[in-house]
This record gives structure tokens, C-alpha cells and sequence, in this order.
């Protein structure tokens, strides 16, 4: 993936896939990630290049994005959004299994299974 789209910064992806491993269901956007990853591991790195990331890493079917809909404005939330981990084995071999939050990977598999059984994928709210 680094080679295919040309990633520059190879040490922020993994960072970012880092912090969805470690948030997985957990309401987020690349403003925040980006803030996190800037205070963290001074990784100066701007939302706009996260928010690529993100794309890239969607495209790899490695993450799902789960889009909030607003119920009485009719239409999706900007932000924030939910990421998911397609396979929830990537993302324990990510964390180490160090990591183990039943509420959070209980949610990544049902959201995962819903896709699987044919739902959209919002988040009605």
C-alpha cells in the first residue's frame, strides 16, 4: 500500500492504524487523530494528511468507516465518524493482544457481520 499510493510517511500510517486499533468503535475524526498523533509522538502531521490515510487504508478494505446520520437534518454528519477493523485478527496482532476491551471488538464484530448480512453501515443518531 505504501508503494501503491505513494505514502511519504509510512511511520504515521502505522501510527494511525495504531490508534484505531486502540479506539476501535469509538467515535473519532482526522482532526483528532492528527492532534493525538502531533501531542504524542510529535509526529507533526496535518488532518488533511490523515484524512488521506484513512481513505488509503478503506480502499485496502483494512478499516470500515461508519458514517453518523442525523436524524432530524436529514443528512450525514461531517464528523465524527466510527472506524472499524475489517478483520478483528489484524487488529489484535496490531495491539499485541495487550489490548482486550470486550465492549469495543464485540461491536467490530457485529458491525462487521451487518455489513456481511447486507446493512448500510450508518449510524442513525
Amino acid at each position: 500500500m505504501v508503494e501503491r499510493e505513494g505514502i511519504e510517511r509510512p511511520d504515521v500510517l502505522s501510527d494511525i492504524l495504531d490508534f484505531l486499533a486502540s479506539s476501535v468503535s469509538s467515535l473519532t475524526n482526522p482532526t483528532n487523530i492528527a492532534n493525538t498523533l502531533n501531542s504524542t509522538k510529535k509526529a507533526n502531521v496535518n488532518p488533511k494528511t490523515v484524512s488521506s490515510y484513512l481513505e488509503y487504508l478503506k480502499n485496502a478494505f483494512l478499516i470500515s468507516e461508519a458514517k453518523r446520520w442525523d436524524i432530524k437534518g436529514k443528512r450525514y454528519f461531517q464528523y465524527p465518524n466510527k472506524y472499524y477493523y475489517t478483520d478483528i485478527g489484524l487488529r489484535n496482532a496490531r495491539v499485541n493482544f495487550r489490548q482486550f476491551d470486550p465492549g469495543h471488538i464485540m461491536e467490530n464484530i457485529l458491525y462487521n457481520e451487518l455489513i456481511i448480512q447486507g446493512y448500510s453501515g450508518v449510524i442513525y443518531g
